[in-house]
């Protein structure tokens, strides 16, 4: 055994684990690769179930369920479905509180899409449009203005895509990480398909669905 895993102390397992939800075994081979090191170690799990759920993106989320979230004293309520690929998962504690921090996340930020994907071609357009006119006007060449408008646009897949934004408990982690983390650990596909959000007095209440592939 290495010197790096024998000095791996079971209260550091025990701190990752607390921080990302992974198994013991991940949390202490992480550490190990991490040197110790806690941040970096979650950067590593992080990375392990973004590969994971890319090889399973492709596997049929068939069962899953509808999560709820009131906030407000009932004046916002959010509505969402997502998926996984057996009843099982879908009962587990681990994609139970993951459907319970999506619909809490849905409504403390009013996403208008699910994915990147999803966002209309008139919605780009004007988008793209306006964060080229911006540019413009400050006498920049050409190449460097579509630079700038692809560097906003990144930015407005943040504010308006569910996957995109940063975790409202924790701004350091996408919500498609924070799925991919989850992924990792349920060894499922999971796909958030729908949701709805709204605010009593507010016409304009937010339904979205992600745009299905024959697979999904």
């Amino acid at each position: 055994m290495s010197t790096v895993t024998e000095n791996i102390s079971a209260a550091q397992v025990k701190e990752l684990r607390e921080k990302t939800g992974a198994p013991m075994m991940d949390c202490r081979s992480a550490l190990t690769e991490a040197k110790g090191d806690i941040e970096e170690a979650v950067i590593v799990l992080r990375k392990k179930g973004m590969a994971s759920a890319a090889k399973k993106a492709s596997r049929t989320t068939s069962e899953g369920a509808v999560g709820t979230y009131i906030h407000a004293g009932g004046k916002i309520g959010v509505l969402v479905e997502v998926n996984c690929e057996s009843d099982f998962v879908a009962r587990t504690e681990d994609f139970q509180e993951l459907l319970k921090d999506i619909a809490m996340h849905i409504a403390a930020t009013d996403p208008r899409y699910v994915r990147r994907e999803d966002v209309t071609a008139e919605d780009l357009e004007r988008e793209k449009d306006v964060f080229r006119a911006q540019a413009a006007a400050t006498g920049k060449p050409p190449a460097v203005v579509e630079k700038i408008v692809e560097g906003k646009m990144s930015k407005f897949y943040e504010e308006v895509c569910l996957l995109d934004q940063p975790f409202i408990k924790d701004q350091t982690v996408a919500i498609k990480d924070m799925i991919a983390t989850k992924v990792g650990k349920l060894g499922e596909n999971i796909f958030v398909r729908r949701f709805a959000r709204f605010k009593v007095g507010d016409n304009n209440w937010t339904v979205a669905q992600a745009k299905l592939s024959a697979e999904e």
